[in-house]
């Protein structure tokens, strides 16, 4: 699968966790060049805090539109150190 904003592949993995109808790569499959990071946090009530990481690519920026749980709650055990995308970012094969 493949992540995709801006014309660019910004995560590429077959290794992907689907929860709540997004799927959640590996940290290591972001391809770094187009990440920045983002001082916004959420909280999910059985997930716990999300961190945000920004796009920018090709001098645009996508903000906040990736997250991740670096520390889940364990329910959410099977998410950690993993990234999913919104904000017109496609995951698609």
């Amino acid at each position: 699968m493949k992540a995709i904003w801006n014309g660019k592949v910004v995560a590429e993995s077959d290794d992907l966790v689907l929860v709540e109808g997004n799927q959640y790569f590996p940290m290591e499959a972001l391809d770094r060049q187009y990440v920045t990071y983002s001082n916004h946090k959420s909280t999910c009530p059985w997930k716990g805090q999300a961190s945000y990481f920004s796009l920018l690519v090709d001098g645009e920026l996508n903000q906040d539109a990736a997250w991740y749980y670096a520390d889940p709650k364990p329910a959410a055990e099977e998410i950690k150190n993993r990234v999913a995308f919104w904000k017109g970012v496609k995951v698609e094969p």
